[in-house]
């Protein structure tokens, strides 16, 4: 039977739910507080310039490919995808590296770095490939409703060979000893919320994602994705109210009546929560209804928040790639101040994106556009001072680098961080990444995807099942999107 179906919020997870509801017969409905669609990855245009504001790196293309054939459609059709050769530059203190697309060229380049690491990443991959398999066509299409969703043979065996209870750091280090191969290996999980340490060797699954599968770009930007996820519902009927603010959820007998915005009311027969869970919880939903307290929302461990920075230059930058990890500083201690000891980091690790080396569609001609990211933890005090102080301490960083002082080529700059967070998306404690993925926060021991006190209340996105990420995130929106059909059948 068709249902009346919002879906709150228009990031990934939100348009992957409503384009799957959508297809299923539902008259679906997108509810978003901003101008445009794509949550964190929203697009800023200003000056000549394009930055994707969010996500930046397209990784697990099959994800992508699989979501768009599910409606008989390719990437193709709304995107051109540019493998990137190298995928990415590491910078360490006294050298660097790039990582080449071939699998030959990087074993090549691991050996040269350490005698024998060509044959252990053979082997570290062989096993990171089958939990990508399991974990990626299995574990994380698993709503989580239930603990009896995984007393599956292949899942069971698939728990103790996938190093679910081993960490990185330990998984990592039974392979490699040189110190700039476990920095590169443990790069992937840094944003998944904890240290290598605590993080399960499950997540060697992104490291397969990463050397093998490729990174990608899509020409024009991660954008696209959004305006070919847009372009593609409201093909399938799917219709989309911005700049409007979801204020109320008001329930009569267990389930929510209606949506009350901030310029109308909108019946329904299902609500699907895509934009922050914690937000529409304890602040939108009455409290008799909330599954969980704000303790213990406070005690849930959180991914990391970011600084960033939009900055347009009337210049080139030498010396640069697509993607730069600025490893020349102690990760560990990073790292530290990310989790164990949230604070402002004293000597930052840092990410850059030049978008413009490969796509000269995203910068004036003789312009370059820098995207440059902090990793730092969530809930902190966020000020102008605060953020001035990070530029000048990246600008010295890339002169040194490039030879360019940035401060002297500036046509735009803007700053993003915890406020923005907060009042963009709501965002819990100004959070960009969601929950961490830690192993008391993995499957039924997220936030639950249905809310068990109202029959007609679903969640989706980086703070429930199956966690943060953009792929995750569009898994999320198919995975509810199922749940909803089977038990409104």
């Amino acid at each position: 039977m068709k249902k009346n179906i919002i879906v709150i919020g228009s990031g990934f997870s939100s348009l992957s739910a409503a384009c799957y509801l959508a297809k299923a017969g539902n008259n679906v409905t997108v509810v978003e507080k901003n101008k445009t669609a794509g949550g964190r990855a929203r697009q800023l245009k200003v000056s000549g310039f394009t930055f994707d504001m969010g996500p930046s790196w397209y990784w697990m293309p099959d994800v992508f490919d699989q979501f768009f054939n599910a409606f008989g459609k390719k990437t193709e059709d709304y995107y051109e995808l540019i493998r990137l050769d190298p995928s990415y530059r590491v910078k360490f203190k006294n050298d660097e590296m790039n990582l080449p697309a071939s699998m030959s060229e990087l074993e090549e380049l691991f050996e040269s770095i350490e005698k024998g690491s060509a044959i252990q990443l053979r082997k570290f991959l062989a096993q990171a490939s089958y939990k990508y398999e399991v974990g990626i066509n299995d574990l994380v299409h698993k709503p989580s409703r239930s603990i009896f969703e995984f007393m599956d043979s292949r899942l069971l065996y698939g728990l103790f060979k996938m190093d679910v209870f081993t960490s990185m750091s330990k998984h990592i280090r039974k392979f490699f000893k040189d110190e700039r191969l476990i920095q590169l290996m443990e790069f992937p999980v840094l944003f998944l919320g904890a240290t290598p340490e605590k993080t399960p060797a499950l997540y060697s699954l992104m490291n397969y994602a990463d050397l093998s599968l490729g990174t990608w770009y899509p020409k024009g930007g991660m954008y696209k994705i959004v305006e070919g996820m847009v372009s593609l519902a409201t093909e399938l009927g799917v219709s989309f109210r911005f700049d409007e603010t979801v204020i109320k959820l008001p329930v009569i007998s267990k389930l929510i009546s209606e949506v009350v915005t901030s310029k109308s009311k909108i019946k329904c027969d299902v609500v699907v929560g895509g934009a922050d869970y914690n937000h529409i919880e304890q602040h939108i939903l009455e409290p008799e209804y909330r599954m969980y307290s704000p303790e213990y929302w406070e005690k849930r461990t959180m991914a990391p928040s970011s600084l960033i920075f939009y900055i347009g230059l009337n210049t080139k930058l030498p010396n640069m790639k697509h993607h730069v990890l600025f490893f020349d500083e102690d990760f560990k201690q990073h790292a530290k101040e990310i989790y164990d000891s949230p604070q402002w980091p004293s000597n930052p690790l840092v990410y850059t994106s030049v978008t413009s080396i490969t796509d000269s569609t995203v910068a004036p001609e003789g312009c370059e556009n820098l995207f440059v990211l902090i990793p730092v933890a969530p809930d902190l005090a966020d000020g102008e001072d605060i953020r001035e102080s990070y530029f000048e301490l990246i600008s010295d960083k890339l002169k040194t680098y490039t030879g360019v002082d940035i401060r002297n080529h500036i046509v735009y700059k803007r700053s993003y961080a915890h406020n923005d967070f907060k009042m963009d998306y709501n965002s819990y404690k100004g959070n960009a990444y969601g929950l961490a993925n830690t192993l008391r926060q993995t499957a039924i021991l997220k936030p639950a995807m249905k809310n068990k006190k109202l029959k007609n209340l679903y969640f989706t996105g980086q703070l429930t099942v199956p966690g943060p990420g953009v792929p995750p995130s569009i898994i999320s929106g198919e995975v509810v999107a199922k749940e909803i059909e089977k038990d409104f059948v």
